[in-house]
């Protein structure tokens, strides 16, 4: 057993010494946490894992501008890399809100419930004034907007 300790002891710190030598550089590919567990015996080990990247933001950020619905009312969203600011232009007014993309959607904090806007078409919306449109944003039935 202690023969099997004192070549542990030589061994990884020779195997730590050859990586530290290698001429090559490892490009990283992602955010990686570490994290670090100590065991009953006062022993440490360490493990690394790779977070997945963020979703695509590709589709979201298309969105950006102005989308009209019916009556005055609109949806503009300004923003890049999956963060936006929202303005809802409804018959009582503008309002303003931040938010995230999450996948294919985004989503938003308003009057404490987390809300999404996805794409849709104008029947998606469930709003008439929109049923022949093609490209448009919806938050729930009856609250959609479209690009002209």
């Amino acid at each position: 057993m202690k023969s099997t300790i004192i070549g542990l002891a030589i061994l990884i710190p020779g195997a730590l010494l050859l990586s530290a030598c290698n001429d090559k550089k490892a490009e990283p590919t992602g955010d990686v946490t570490t994290s670090v567990t100590v065991n009953a015996t006062g022993l440490s080990s360490v493990a690394a894992s790779s977070i997945a990247a963020a979703p695509a933001t590709a589709t979201t950020d298309a969105w950006q501008g102005k989308w009209n619905g019916p009556e005055g009312t609109f949806l503009e969203i300004s923003g890049t890399d999956g963060k936006y600011t929202i303005v809802i232009q409804d018959l009582d007014g503008p309002k303003t809100y931040e938010g995230i993309s999450n996948h294919n959607q985004i989503e938003f904090q308003r009057n404490g419930e987390t809300e999404t806007i996805r794409a849709s078409n104008g029947a998606e919306t469930g709003m008439k004034w929109l049923a022949d449109k093609l490209d448009c944003l919806t938050i729930h039935t009856g609250e959609g907007f479209c690009r002209d």
